[in-house]
């Protein structure tokens, strides 16, 4: 339980950023979590229970930002789009790990984009593709469905089985709860009436 300073520190500090740009808001729907310290601004709506965790970016200013239901965009992150060329799409029950970078790329359903992973203007990753920590998916890049990418620049290592795409799906959904866990832990933690004296 944090102490009276530490709750003070917590109250100046626990709202996320949604912003508008250009007199777009984003489109976030009533299950959607952002934690503290996120910023979501301008042209980005985000479906059903997907969640933004701690300091992670997302930024629709010059192109708009879509990303599916049940998706998860880790503590860190950066999403942006560029000027006139590349919006950013992301679909349902996609993973981008901790630290990593969507630039105007799309992302399909079920991939994963790993820890510090960088996916940069126009590129496609596959559906249920998994694209391995500290990649470099390179402008234009298209990763093929259901496959491990990895390096830099990123390419194909193998295929991936059935029983590894139904495991990070099943890690995907424990998110879910795990944010809605985390919305109660600060909620509690900001309400005066559980402060101790």
């Amino acid at each position: 339980m944090p102490n009276e300073s530490q709750k003070r520190m917590l109250g100046s500090s626990s709202k996320p950023i949604v912003g508008s740009f250009s007199k777009i808001c984003p489109d976030l729907h009533e299950r959607v979590w952002v934690a503290p310290g996120a910023v979501v601004v301008g042209d980005v709506r985000i479906d059903e229970d997907s969640s933004v965790w701690y300091g992670a970016v997302l930024r629709g200013d010059v192109n708009q930002i879509r990303i599916g239901a049940r998706s998860n965009i880790q503590d860190n992150c950066v999403i942006h789009v560029s000027r006139d060329l590349f919006s950013t799409s992301l679909g349902n029950e996609v993973t981008v790990g901790h630290g990593a970078v969507i630039h105007g790329s799309k992302v399909r359903d079920g991939a994963l984009i790993g820890i510090g992973s960088v996916v940069l203007d126009g590129s496609e990753i596959g559906e249920s593709a998994w694209v391995a920590a500290g990649s470099l998916v390179t402008p234009g890049t298209c990763v093929e469905p259901r496959t491990l990418v990895a390096g830099c620049p990123a390419r194909e290592v193998r295929r991936l089985s059935s029983a590894e795409v139904d495991h990070q799906r099943e890690l995907t959904l424990k998110y879910v709860s795990t944010a809605r866990e985390h919305a109660r832990s600060i909620a509690f933690d900001l309400d005066p009436a559980n402060r101790t004296e």
